[in-house]
């Protein structure tokens, strides 16, 4: 009963993004219902998990389609309730708090789903194929935890590859990326995370231009300046930006590099030999700070930090978490079911099967408003899961012991110290539903909104029912 009284409280600072009241509570049931369901079969596992009639699924559908849900609006006050729940638990270095932003590739097979376009995945193992048909997405979240567990936890997600509404949309992802970090309104100071593809002029031009920072790695390609040294006596012309080139992958090269403790989780006595410089970079348009590290088992890798004054362990540091997002994604796809929706367009042009983005500039405005319409489904079922997926994490912050007392189950890394994971929660949530369902008395809303919606003919109800009169 506890759990779920968090869970509300949480849930509930969300209200301002929806128009209508009851578009509100068909959010919560399907963000409660990806918190509880036992598959991830779209919103048919939602019903299940319920124990609903079955014409709540064309009601779950008409929510996830419907323009009373703010999504972009609603991904902001998300993004405020995250930072003032865990205020006392968010990772910051240097007083920022810290942002990480990745990209996933999405399998989908639906010739009739927009933005689905062929795509190519990077991979070292052999178990992915080279190319797959699906949607590319972006997401952002933030670092938060404590000492021995730190979680990414999601902010928003979207779909930034495939339609073209008009041919002069020049946009990048980058240019993508830049709009949906400001869009969140974080209000404070932060380090953004990113691997390689992010440092670009388009990223590092907007966070500085924001006041914000950028840490990532470059590649070992990549070449710098030595910073301009004024003459005592200008000439003609504008003043010199950079000096002599430098090669980064020489860093390594370099007779001064210094040995440091490693900053990382679990490599006690390692040490890591760095070599740092303060060189103007093209892509920068400004002085950025460079640190070449020659870790002894992770091998070699080159540094960026947009902020000259941040230490060289706290950039190790920092860069160290970025993983965490990519075990977030796991999570999201395997547990939580982020994107497993399927919605599909009836009136759909069915896509060719060798199909890049989609040019709609001299579709009817009607087809474009309908592929819009489906774009908008997407976004707010991949919103729905990240703050279904958020709030197991901040339950698993904020009540770890009540969550491990509702667990129900067994595991056998349980650790003191170690939070629990979504997976828990997941499991603790589940297990306590029928109790919260039972004793409404002081957030009754969802509660009885449910109630004359749970279909005793069916296994689930059973359950809900039968813990109810228990």
């Amino acid at each position: 009963m506890a759990l779920w009284k968090e869970w509300w409280s949480i849930v509930v600072q969300l209200r301002p993004a929806f128009l209508r009241q009851r578009t509100f509570m068909w959010f919560c049931v399907a963000v409660a219902g990806m918190s509880i369901r036992s598959d991830l079969r779209g919103i048919t596992g939602i019903v299940r998990a319920w124990g609903l009639v079955g014409t709540c699924y064309d009601r779950l559908l008409d929510m996830f389609h419907s323009p009373a849900v703010q999504v972009d609006d609603l991904a902001t006050v998300w993004t405020q309730t995250v930072l003032g729940v865990l205020k006392p638990f968010l990772t910051m270095f240097n007083g920022r708090i810290v942002l990480v932003c990745d990209g996933i590739k999405v399998a989908k097979s639906g010739r009739k789903m927009p933005a689905v376009k062929k795509l190519h995945q990077q991979s070292d193992s052999n178990t992915k194929p080279e190319y797959i048909f699906g949607h590319s997405c972006q997401a952002v979240a933030v670092l938060a935890g404590t000492a021995q567990t730190v979680f990414a936890l999601p902010l928003i997600a979207r779909i930034h590859e495939g339609p073209k509404f008009t041919n002069r949309d020049r946009r990048t992802q980058l240019d993508h990326l830049v709009a949906m970090v400001a869009g969140l309104k974080v209000g404070r100071p932060f380090y953004l995370l990113g691997d390689a593809y992010y440092a670009t002029r388009t990223v590092i031009g907007g966070m500085l231009k924001s006041g914000q920072h950028l840490i990532t790695v470059v590649r070992s390609n990549a070449v710098a300046h030595e910073p301009a040294v004024r003459p005592e006596k200008p000439g003609r012309g504008a003043p010199a930006k950079s000096g002599k080139k430098v090669y980064l992958r020489d860093l390594f090269a370099y007779p001064d590099a210094v040995g440091i403790a490693s900053p990382l989780a679990g490599e006690k006595g390692m040490v890591i030999r760095c070599v740092v410089r303060r060189l103007y970079w093209k892509s920068a348009g400004t002085i950025v700070l460079f640190v070449a590290a020659n870790h002894p088992t992770r091998g070699k890798k080159i540094f960026l930090s947009t902020d000259t004054t941040l230490k060289l362990e706290d950039i190790l540091r920092a860069y160290g978490l970025r993983f965490k997002i990519e075990v977030g994604f796991k999570q999201a796809v395997h547990t939580i079911g982020v994107f497993a929706y399927h919605f599909w367009m009836r009136a759909m042009t069915p896509r060719p099967k060798k199909s890049g983005d989609q040019h709609l500039h001299r579709k009817p405005e009607t087809y474009r408003d309908m592929v819009k319409r489906k774009m908008h489904a997407y976004h707010v079922h991949m919103q729905a899961g990240v703050i279904a997926q958020g709030i197991a994490q901040i339950l698993a912050i904020t009540s770890p012991k009540l969550v491990w007392k509702h667990f129900g189950s067994w595991i056998r890394t349980i650790r003191e110290g170690i939070l629990p994971s979504e997976q828990v929660t997941v499991l603790a949530l589940r297990n306590t539903l029928p109790e919260f369902l039972a004793d409404s008395s002081e957030e009754p809303i969802l509660a009885e909104f449910v109630k004359e919606k749970i279909d005793l003919n069916r296994a689930e109800g059973l359950r809900m029912i039968y813990s109810n009169s228990a």
